[in-house]
């Protein structure tokens, strides 16, 4: 005790005092958590419902200013987050440090943890953008629109999965990454709560137990429901579409090929529905088993591209693809094109913005969601495993996905056999109208309904994770108990969002409002990568002089005279 009285750091806090109602309606939840973040996410959705048009407006210019005015903010923070991941996992001496005790071992196996990683945290947008985004900048990326490549040509096909890599890699996943293991650090280690606030606590101290704290997991909340918004608002545009494909009527759709009325909230009437069952049984028993049947389908759809598709095209592109992402990957994070009054500069500006900075203010939206969820189920881990296993395996499996689905549609498109069916329809209908190019319209209309429930399945599982979660960061970290009317709440809400956006205003009014939402996050998430740093380097500072780093640690000291 003499050495660590001696020490020149005192041992970790480990203790956050959130308080919490002893009964009634709230009964185990933060009330100044749980009643603001239900008011906002109310006032939003009977804005867009009551006022659609002075929504649609607003909304609309505000996010042309945060685009405009933010770009740089979000390029330059989610270089920085990747670097931060990698650099605690490759130092040996951080990366051999254990998110919870000295001991512990990891709460689920390898593969159903790979398995809600990516169900959990982009299985959405893989079966949407995976023959949607290559065949997007195959049409117009950067080097196409400096006049370098012709678009939509073979010369064209590199370049293209340059940047759907670019998006869909290390970004994404470093983001989500960074964010669970601020939390899962703090909480599984120190045994502070599991939710948002308890990340900056190597920063800002027990202050977080009071209103800076529950402003921070207010942000959380509705950045979560926000991000994931835009994700169930693509899921429920495609779940349209193969519904249409599978011919249950000219009712599902415009006649602009959208998504109509009625079709959405008969969708969302049974995704929600389901996702708010499964959230009722839990993160052990619903999201689990629908986690492993997402991994079981979406390896019976690949291994079916493997084999009809153009396999070997789009193994070379895998390959090819992740030596140009590597390569680049260090410049083209840091690429941030300059204004200017060249028609050329401004299609780029255009270009960066409507992609690049768009998915980045996606993915730090997603991220408290994603992030707690990983931090969820992650416990156990050390953190070299942590990141490796949350940043590189999920990117590896977007990749594939990217390659074997998208490639084979640009392969049909560059052959002339698909003759324009593909690139001519909404991404919405592109996996559809690959499978309806690649098979006879018997086998193909079989696949299509596999892709309807694999993508039915990855709805509920995304929407059941977010309702469990902000559940759990409105219950000040709690992630048990009884709490079915606050489930349903959170299940309902998260349908009026994404069902009063997509009916007033599509996909872009979800998207719009989504950017604008994750604008106060980006901020938290920014100071979480210094909290995580600071975290880190302390317990390594600690451990060298004895003082312990764990609240087990901390417990069996002697009480300070």
């Amino acid at each position: 005790m003499d050495q660590q009285s001696d020490a020149p750091i005192a041992p970790p806090i480990v203790e956050l005092p959130i308080r919490t109602a002893e009964r009634g309606f709230y009964d185990g939840f933060s009330r100044a958590v749980t009643i603001p973040s239900k008011i906002i996410v109310s006032l939003l959705i009977m804005w867009a419902i009551f006022f659609p048009v002075s929504a649609s407006e607003t909304l609309t210019a505000a996010n042309s200013t945060i685009i405009a005015s933010f770009a740089g903010w979000y390029v330059y923070l989610v270089a920085a987050l990747i670097a931060v991941c990698f650099v605690v996992a490759v130092i040996p001496q951080s990366g051999r440090l254990r998110i919870g005790g000295a001991d512990e071992k990891p709460e689920f196996g390898r593969f159903s943890w790979f398995a809600m990683l990516f169900g959990a945290g982009i299985g959405i947008g893989m079966l949407t953008y995976s023959t949607g985004e290559p065949m997007a900048h195959f049409s117009t990326n950067p080097e196409i629109i400096r006049g370098a490549v012709a678009g939509e040509t073979a010369e064209a096909v590199r370049s293209a999965y340059l940047y759907t890599f670019l998006h869909w890699g290390f970004a994404a996943w470093g983001c989500y990454a960074l964010v669970g293991l601020a939390i899962a650090y703090v909480s599984y280690r120190r045994g502070l709560p599991l939710t948002i606030r308890s990340a900056l606590v190597p920063l800002f101290g027990r202050v977080l137990s009071g209103p800076a704290g529950h402003l921070v997991d207010i942000v959380a909340v509705v950045a979560t429901i926000l991000g994931v918004a835009v994700t169930m608002g693509l899921g429920v545009e495609q779940f349209v579409a193969g519904l249409a494909r599978l011919g249950l009527g000219d009712w599902l759709l415009d006649a602009d090929g959208s998504s109509s009325a009625s079709a959405v909230i008969v969708a969302l009437l049974v995704l929600v529905g389901a996702s708010t069952i499964s959230a009722l049984s839990g993160v052990g028993r619903g999201i689990k088993w629908l986690s492993n049947l997402n991994m079981a389908l979406s390896f019976m759809l690949l291994a079916l591209f493997v084999v009809v598709g153009s396999g070997l095209f789009g193994l070379e592109l895998l390959g090819v693809g992740i030596y140009d992402y590597l390569r680049t990957l260090i410049p083209a994070s840091l690429t941030l094109y300059p204004g200017s009054e060249t028609e050329v500069g401004q299609a780029l500006v255009q270009w960066q913005l409507d992609w690049s900075v768009f998915y980045w203010a996606w993915w730090i939206a997603f991220a408290p969601f994603v992030g707690m969820f990983i931090a969820r189920i992650s416990r156990g881990r050390t953190v070299r495993e942590y990141v490796f296993g949350v940043v590189l395996v999920p990117s590896l499996m977007c990749f594939v996905w990217m390659t074997l689905v998208g490639g084979t549609a640009i392969d049909l498109e560059l052959s002339g056999e698909a003759g324009g069916r593909i690139l001519e329809t909404g991404m919405s209908d592109q996996l559809y109208a690959t499978l309806a190019v690649l098979l006879d319209p018997v086998v193909a209309a079989i696949v299509s309904g596999l892709v309807v429930i694999l993508l039915m399945t990855y709805l509920v599982t995304s929407a059941d994770s977010a309702i469990l979660i902000v559940n759990t960061i409105n219950g000040a970290g709690e992630t048990e108990g009884e709490r079915r009317h606050h489930i349903i709440f959170w299940g309902a809400a998260l349908a009026f969002v994404v069902g009063s956006m997509l009916i007033l205003g599509g996909i872009d009014a979800i998207r719009i409002t989504m950017i604008i939402g994750a604008l106060p996050f980006s901020f938290v998430v920014a100071l979480m990568a210094i909290a995580i740093l600071k975290a880190i380097l302390f317990d390594l500072i600690r451990k060298r002089h004895g003082v312990p780093t764990t609240s087990e640690g901390c417990a069996a000291l002697p009480p300070a005279e």
